[in-house]
């Protein structure tokens, strides 16, 4: 979005400097990263950036001052996963915002999804650097790191060695550059859930003990795949959460309806919808608990709405949908993109890194535009 540092960037562009940006970041990261990953970062105005920092704490400090919601959205929690000794803030937040062109010609961000759960915080500067040492760009554009913060945000006031990082089948999981990012700056190590054991209260990876567990493990895939553990979330244990689970389920899609600002769509519950609208194509229906876009449609038809049981409704949102501007120049073609302002809520609620999605297909994430070039995961840059 700065014309200048485009038009300079896309000109000097080379394959091999690609294949030299995804070999350090492949490098630095431990492993291959096995999503599309941007021949590109997006520079954005510092200007933007802060009206989007600003306008996800409005909606998070919205809904966690709201005890009336935060009531309601607890009823939701699935059995078996309403956790004891909930936190009274979350620790880890995101915002996904995408890009629009409002009334007055003016570039907007208006909010995609609101989600209390970990993203790539250890990856995501990486990759910002990887950027920077394959093309050579300005080391003053990166976001400032924000290791110290992070690391205390994920051991607390534990040993590493008593702290894990939770996941379903780690190896396997495409966010493993982050996973192993995370074990290097910490110290800490990564545990499939099905390999923990349980003594009475507590919780043991091999014969030591665990005290802190930095969560990454989506309830809707471990509900999905009918993961089997020695412990249930709602069990009373002797262990402190990096990112209290029950916040997943208090911010996410469910929280949209009940949000008022300038950047929110229009947003239903489809089983509280009026009417079905006439004009579907500018509608998005999207499961309540579902990472990744899986079984989000993007001007749903009748018959996809009928074939949901009226039981089941309650858990789908109908949104407005947006028409993101496309505002990074490429060689492909004018390109979409939508921004991730990642938070930390420790002693202040801290904007800590952005995640970008380049995208030119009727949805941004990077298994939507796999097959496309100059699209993909990618980092913001901030002039």
């Amino acid at each position: 979005m700065i014309p200048e540092l485009r038009r300079v960037f896309n000109q000097r562009f080379t394959s091999e400097k690609y294949t030299r940006f995804l070999a350090h970041l492949a490098g630095r990261s431990g492993t291959p990263v096995k999503f599309r990953v941007s021949e590109t970062p997006c520079f954005f105005p510092a200007d933007l950036i802060a009206t989007m920092q600003r306008a996800g704490a409005e909606l998070i400090h919205q809904l966690v001052e709201n005890p009336a919601y935060l009531a309601q959205a607890r009823r939701q929690i699935p059995e078996g996963f309403l956790t004891p000794n909930e936190a009274a803030k979350p620790l880890f937040l995101q915002v996904d915002f995408g890009l629009i062109r409002d009334a007055g010609g003016q570039i907007a961000p208006r909010l995609v999804e609101i989600q209390a759960f970990p993203s790539l915080y250890a990856y995501q500067p990486v990759l910002e650097e990887s950027y920077a040492e394959a093309y050579g760009l300005d080391t003053r554009l990166l976001t400032p790191r924000y290791d110290g913060l992070l690391r205390s945000a994920i051991l607390g006031n534990h040993a590493p060695e008593n702290v894990i990082l939770l996941e379903i089948d780690p190896l396997h999981q495409k966010t493993l550059p982050d996973f192993l990012l995370t074990e290097e700056l910490t110290g800490i190590r990564t545990a499939d859930i099905r390999d923990l054991r349980r003594r009475g209260r507590k919780l043991y990876r091999g014969d030591t003990p665990v005290h802190r567990i930095y969560n990454r493990a989506i309830a809707d895939e471990l509900m999905r795949r009918g993961v089997h553990a020695a412990f249930r979330f709602s069990d009373d244990l002797d262990v402190e959460w990096a990112g209290h689970p029950n916040w997943f389920f208090l911010i996410s899609k469910f929280s949209i309806p009940f949000l008022r600002h300038e950047t929110v769509p229009e947003s239903y519950f489809l089983d509280q919808i009026p009417a079905i609208p006439d004009d579907l194509d500018d509608w998005v229906l999207k499961p309540l608990y579902s990472f990744a876009g899986l079984g989000v449609k993007v001007g749903p038809v009748r018959e996809d709405i009928a074939s949901i049981p009226p039981g089941e409704r309650n858990q789908y949102l109908l949104q407005r949908r947006m028409r993101f501007e496309p505002v990074i120049e490429t060689p492909f073609g004018p390109t979409q993109a939508e921004l991730r302002v990642m938070y930390i809520w420790q002693d202040e609620l801290t904007p800590v890194n952005l995640i970008v999605r380049m995208g030119r297909g009727r949805m941004m994430g990077v298994d939507h535009n796999r097959d496309l070039e100059w699209v993909g995961a990618s980092a913001g840059l901030i002039f």
